[in-house]
């Protein structure tokens, strides 16, 4: 199953790779799901014509805890054609955090360290506002944050 994946971000690429015109440097807000309800301050800077990093500080609100992280992703940007600026990307990166238990678990907390993948869609208007909708899976390792986490979101990032 890997190996078809792999296949076909790779056909992909290849597929929709070309020169297009991605934001400089984009600030904002991510909103997101991954065992709880959490906001993330994203900043993302343009390293190429199709190459970015991205830079996040979350805050996360589950059941039985609560956490912090830092994440940075490297992203690869393609241009859908069909309707002018919008990309979709893929990326990967990792991050590190820190938890605390609440309810019954009070007293309890730690830190974590984690690998994340990226896949979304966004879509910049004319006037300096970017949104996206993406999908970070994050394996962690160390402490409680030791499974994979699925989180979908919703950006609206200034663009400057």
């Amino acid at each position: 199953m890997y190996r078809i994946f792999i296949g076909i971000v790779l056909f992909m690429t290849t597929f929709f790779a070309q020169a297009q015109e991605i934001a400089d440097n984009t600030i904002g807000l991510r909103f997101g799901d991954d065992d709880g309800l959490g906001a993330e301050i994203s900043y993302q800077k343009a390293i190429s014509e199709i190459n970015r990093i991205e830079a996040g500080l979350a805050w996360r609100n589950g059941k039985n805890y609560n956490a912090f992280k830092l994440t940075g992703t490297y992203q690869w940007l393609f241009a859908i054609e069909s309707i002018s600026g919008m990309n979709w990307y893929v990326g990967a990166g990792g991050g590190l955090g820190s938890w605390s238990a609440k309810n019954d678990y009070t007293g309890e907390s730690g830190t974590f360290l984690f690998a994340a993948g990226d896949i979304g869609l966004e879509y910049k208007f004319e006037f300096p506002l970017l949104i996206s909708l993406d999908f970070r899976p994050e394996l962690g390792f160390v402490s409680y944050n030791n499974d994979l986490g699925l989180d979908f979101a919703f950006g609206a990032r200034y663009v400057f």
